[in-house]
């Protein structure tokens, strides 16, 4: 299928599986998502850069987890039970809401200036097997005129009795060299280091910068942290809701070479910052719903940490 008239495009990839392209409704910005997964694959600036990490080894064959990207962790977050790692969501195929293509959705465009898409996800036969909790997982992608990002998952309990969860938007961010980025607003924080069998630490910089292997999860997070990229002169600022805490992750050098789905140098250009639920996992009755919410917008390097309560009240 071809172009929409609401600035949607769908197209195939070689599985057969439709990506669809969202375009800024007024610019030049724009957001792919794959339906292997649910999976925001790639979004672009005004001048066409791009702003997230896909490894150029990643493979985009279900059952296999696209290593790049954004993906979605439910319904657990790390390697902590039996299911697979970050569960098992973000290797299934997602379906429209609505089962309507995003041209024939009289959704697609808000009048508020934004592009965006419903994808859905309930669990088959055999996930529940597995994991005998059923339920719906809503998942709203959409890009405004500002070229911000914005996803919203919805999860809601569709089975006889309660059951628990946690979750994260697992996000790579495309970044000139690692060793000259930092992250701040996560000063002073507890965190769980999976490098030491999830023992708890204080984080005890001015802020968070990268010399070696890093898989930490920072806990009780502010709503608003930054992501400062010195040599390409521009900060990442995300915002959440819903969601607490603040997975970071950079595989650097002996780790990456034992992925094979990860070139052996990439590790330089990407990190992971990711928007979770882990620390205390969601309980929802039948019936209940869970909101969570991740927007994501660059600024200009001059931004720094003094500026992220007014951001957070712009956003």
């Amino acid at each position: 299928m071809g172009q929409g008239k609401e600035g949607i495009e769908i197209t195939k990839d070689w599985n057969g599986i439709d990506q669809i392209l969202i375009r800024n409704p007024h610019g030049a910005s724009s957001v792919r998502v794959c339906l292997n997964g649910g999976q925001v694959t790639s979004w672009r600036n005004e001048q066409g850069e791009e702003l997230l990490f896909t490894s150029s080894k990643a493979i985009f064959k279900p059952p296999k987890a696209i290593r790049g990207g954004i993906s979605i962790c439910f319904p657990q977050f790390g390697n902590c039970s039996s299911l697979e790692q970050h569960g098992f969501i973000r290797n299934k195929v997602w379906s429209y809401e609505g089962n309507n293509a995003p041209p024939l959705s009289s959704n697609v465009f808000s009048p508020h200036g934004k592009s965006f898409i419903d994808l859905i996800l309930k669990p088959s036969e055999e996930d529940l097997k597995f994991w005998p909790h059923a339920f719906e997982f809503r998942q709203r992608v959409a890009i405004a005129l500002d070229g911000k990002l914005t996803l919203i998952s919805r999860v809601r309990n569709v089975d006889p009795k309660p059951f628990s969860f946690s979750c994260a938007y697992h996000t790579y961010l495309s970044v000139s060299d690692i060793s000259e980025v930092r992250i701040e607003g996560l000063e002073t924080l507890d965190y769980l280091d999976n490098l030491s069998h999830r023992e708890r630490f204080t984080e005890q910089g001015d802020a968070i910068t990268f010399e070696s292997e890093m898989d930490r999860v920072y806990l009780g997070s502010p709503n608003v942290i930054a992501v400062l990229d010195h040599e390409r002169k521009r900060t990442y600022v995300i915002k959440k809701e819903g969601l607490p805490d603040i997975g970071v992750w950079n595989p650097w050098e002996k780790k990456s070479k034992a992925m094979t789905d990860f070139g052996d140098e990439e590790y330089k250009q990407m990190l992971c910052v990711d928007a979770a639920v882990v620390e205390k996992p969601i309980t929802l009755k039948p019936g209940e719903e869970w909101t969570g919410r991740l927007d994501l917008v660059v600024v200009p390097s001059s931004f720094c940490s003094e500026a992220l309560g007014s951001l957070n009240r712009r956003l």
